[in-house]
């Protein structure tokens, strides 16, 4: 996986998110699916049942995210939502309850049953 760093992102270099290999797996079905090649953005945003929530879009890098690439597929995190998911895992999960990305946050004290808001 090769890390690129927004200009202003040097606090948190130390400690940025880490994708899985089934999570770039599945941007890479994805994006062969639908024919585009769109990078999957992760954020936090205020709100949800538990104060913050997670926010998982297709979408076009900035000069400012954190840039995470594995054979050409990018995992974007903007400067904002940086602090937040410091050692963060971004995964790929396949359940019974259905299929998603999730994200293993060390950083998060509770979340909700769903997965989705957590708390800090």
């Amino acid at each position: 996986m090769e890390l690129t760093l927004p200009p202003d992102a040097a606090p948190f270099a130390e400690a940025p998110p880490r994708v899985t290999d089934r999570a770039f797996a599945r941007l890479a079905e994805i994006c062969e699916t639908t024919g585009e090649a769109k990078a999957l953005r992760v954020g936090v945003s205020g709100g949800g049942c538990s104060g913050f929530q997670y926010e998982i879009a297709l979408d076009e890098p900035t000069a400012e995210d954190l840039v995470l690439e594995k054979d050409g597929h990018k995992v974007l995190v903007d400067p904002v939502s940086l602090p937040f998911l410091q050692n963060a895992v971004i995964d790929f999960t396949d359940e019974l309850i259905g299929a998603r990305f999730v994200i293993e946050n060390p950083n998060a004290a509770s979340s909700c049953g769903c997965g989705t808001s957590f708390s800090i």
